[in-house]
């Protein structure tokens, strides 16, 4: 949960008290199975060791074997040229981010710069056709002068000026990382800076000289989840050891985390403890000289915002004690809630209707800017806040589009907007929220052939009677004979969104060549809002996978494609969804590309940061639960004389969030099974599986490769 609330500075003096969380609610009473207990005659275990010698030469073996394979066909070549010229094109436009200095900042990898380089210019140069960079860090330079492996992860910058920034790098792009103190006005590290070694850790700026730390402190502190649930106030100077705590979770949270809340000039308002109880359950806290204080909050809440006096919190759930709905958007008094947070009044915002929900939410110095989708569809509100409350008008942008809220700044009303569509390169407009003027800034260059395809928006019917929607990029002189080679994506948990986007890779490789593109909006994302997410959780998993099988069977009766043709994409908590598309429905599909997948369900909260996610899958220790997921249970579903089609597994070595072991136990066993499978692991790169363009350009033209082979020849 995100947050961001009230109340105080007294720098140092926040120190002087620090307190145990209060104990967890209420969980199941089920007697739990011993975690030793849970697939305990797998012979595969062994591949949950992430860099082992045995795990890796499987690995390696696997990697010769299916790049022969891929990398053979007469293809390859040229789709991974293709694909690396369009990541690597200098015509991209830069996203950029305002700075409290005045620049515009923005983080840029091309053929020259693989590791990328972390560069600034002016509002000036930036509206010109090639505006005048200056580099502040080469993170290429930076690796080869350390003989380190960074991935740029990003910075956190001290406001009001943000000239001090904690740079987060990684080691090939684990979620693990190092913390390093810049400074941007000398272009270097700050000499006796801090410095955080490698660690899951999240650190907020209390003052110049003055963070607020969570991290594993000792061997072993921190969560089943792996991530810190202790916070500490760490001084300038001062060795972590010495560091004073100011919070403390419990090892059953997911996490726990401090921030501050700052005005538009950078002052702190108030500071702040997040103590995750599970994924998608918080508890907000605010640090006070005598101790945490408990806000009188429901536990599905985000605090998103602070803006003009106001405190804004989005609602994942219902509150009827305040007569709020679940996907509301409320805001408080600021002043009236730190006198009396149980007596403040609320007032909403917001209230998003059954096919609308709040995608994001941000402050402009004296606006709150909220993007709205609307049938999967985007919209930009701007509100302001006066002596009758909250106004609204909406930023005139193009319709039928995704609109993405970029940068804000703080000195005033402007931000930054970008508008795509699947067959619409991105445009970026500077936007000023009180006057409500646009300017585009930039312009995507086309990177494919967009004139002979169209979009369309169908729904399908699931097995409940409730209507999917999907999204078709097709070409116009479709047959609807069955033909057409279709490439289905979709996720379905987590309550993220699947909104159109333009990919030139995907254009280029798949629909310039013919291909037709199908997204599904299926539950469990947050299309509709929390109640579309919640909708798929623990007990009700299976109907994210019914509404996918939905579409599927719609796009064949529809004779937009047939079996023959029909492949299907997905990755993370969507490769879990492939997992179960093979094992419960093979017969719909030609191809599965299963990317950095779940897979492991009856081991999954043992194997990386698994266990955070028992809030969306449910628990493999409680019986009741588990008989649930064991249902659904890719790997323990497997089974021999099925007619499973040749299926593509992608993962990354340095994956320590999802962790390989479960792409690894897949493949190994469908072989043991005697099934044909292709397999890639990207000995770097993280969740994300690749930690550089040409590492995603390979992976990509792998993908499509695959994908050619089985729908297209």
């Amino acid at each position: 949960m995100r947050c961001l609330l009230l109340a105080l500075l007294a720098s140092t003096s926040l120190m002087t008290a620090a307190q145990a969380a209060d104990p967890a609610p209420p969980a199941n009473t089920e007697a739990r199975t011993p975690l030793t207990d849970l697939g305990k005659d797998d012979p595969y275990k062994w591949m949950e060791e992430i860099e082992g010698e045995r795990p890796m030469a499987w690995a390696k073996a696997q990697n010769t074997r299916s790049l022969a394979v891929l990398q053979g066909d007469s293809r390859y070549a040229g789709l991974e040229a293709q694909a690396l010229a369009i990541l690597n094109a200098k015509d991209r436009v830069p996203g950029v981010s305002f700075a409290g200095d005045g620049s515009l900042r923005n983080f840029w990898q091309d053929a020259d710069h693989v590791r990328g380089i972390w560069r600034r210019t002016t509002l000036e140069s930036y509206r010109t056709a090639e505006p005048q960079w200056e580099t502040i860090l080469d993170i290429d330079a930076l690796s080869k002068a350390e003989n380190a492996n960074w991935v740029f992860k990003g910075a956190n910058c001290l406001p009001p000026e943000e000239t001090r920034c904690l740079l987060t790098l990684s080691d090939g792009g684990k979620d693990a990382v190092t913390i390093r103190e810049f400074d941007t006005t000398t272009k270097a590290f700050v000499p006796g800076g801090f410095a955080l070694p490698e660690g899951k850790q999240n650190v907020a700026w209390l003052d110049k000289d003055t963070l607020l730390v969570a991290r594993e402190w000792e061997p072993g502190q921190v969560t089943k989840s792996s991530y810190p649930y202790v916070v500490k106030a760490l001084k300038r100077g001062q060795a972590l050891a010495d560091a004073k705590e100011v919070f403390r979770g419990t090892p059953d949270d997911v996490s726990a985390s401090a921030y501050t809340l700052t005005d538009a000039d950078g002052k702190v308002v108030a500071v702040l403890a997040n103590r995750g109880v599970s994924f998608f359950e918080a508890e907000t806290y605010l640090l006070t000289d005598a101790g945490p204080v408990k806000l009188p909050l429901p536990l599905k809440h985000s605090i998103q915002a602070y803006v003009a006096g106001q405190m804004v919190v989005s609602l994942e759930q219902d509150w009827p004690e305040r007569n709020f709905k679940t996907g509301d958007l409320i805001s408080f008094d600021l002043a009236a809630f730190k006198a009396d947070p149980a007596k403040a009044v609320a007032t909403l915002v917001l209230r998003p209707t059954a096919k609308q929900s709040v995608e994001s939410v941000t402050t402009t110095r004296d606006r709150l800017v909220v993007g709205l989708l609307d049938n999967v569809t985007g919209a930009a509100l701007v509100y302001a806040h006066g002596p009758q409350g909250w106004t609204h008008q909406k930023l005139a942008l193009a319709a039928n589009s995704t609109i993405g809220l970029g940068s804000t700044s703080q000195k005033d009303d402007r931000l930054f907007v970008s508008v795509t569509g699947y067959l619409t390169p991105s445009t970026y407009w500077l936007a000023d929220a009180a006057s409500l003027k646009l300017e585009q800034v930039k312009a995507s260059p086309a990177r494919f052939d967009a004139s002979t395809h169209v979009v369309e928006q169908f729904e399908a019917t699931s097995s409940d009677g409730v209507k999917i929607p999907y999204f078709v990029v097709r070409p116009r002189g479709v047959k609807y004979d069955g033909s057409a080679p279709t490439l289905l994506y979709a996720y379905g948990g987590f309550q993220v969104s699947m909104t159109p986007a333009y990919s030139g890779v995907m254009g280029k490789l798949w629909l310039e060549r013919g291909g037709t593109y199908v997204v599904a909006n299926i539950r469990g994302g947050g299309e509709f809002g929390p109640a579309w997410h919640d909708a798929a959780l623990k007990a009700n998993r299976q109907k994210a996978y019914d509404d996918f099988f939905a579409v599927s069977q719609d796009l064949i009766d529809r004779k937009i494609t047939s079996p023959r043709r029909l492949g299907i994409m997905g990755g993370s908590n969507g490769g879990l969804l492939m997992g179960v598309a093979l094992t419960q429905r093979p017969e719909l599909y030609n191809a599965i590309v299963v990317q950095v997948p779940l897979f492991d369900m009856i081991r999954y909260s043992q194997i990386g940061a698994g266990a955070s996610w028992v809030g969306e899958y449910g628990d493999p220790a409680i019986p009741s639960e588990r008989a649930v997921i064991a249902k659904y249970d890719p790997y323990s579903n497997l089974k021999a004389g099925r007619k499973y089609p040749e299926v593509f597994i992608e993962t990354s070595t340095k994956d320590d969030r999802v962790h390989p072991a479960h792409a690894r136990k897949a493949a190994a066993r469908l072989e043991e099974l005697g099934y044909p499978v292709l397999y890639y692991e990207n000995i770097d790169g993280g969740h994300a599986a690749s930690a550089n363009l040409a590492e995603t350009s390979r992976r990509q033209a792998l993908e499509y490769v695959y994908l050619s082979k089985k729908l297209m020849d």
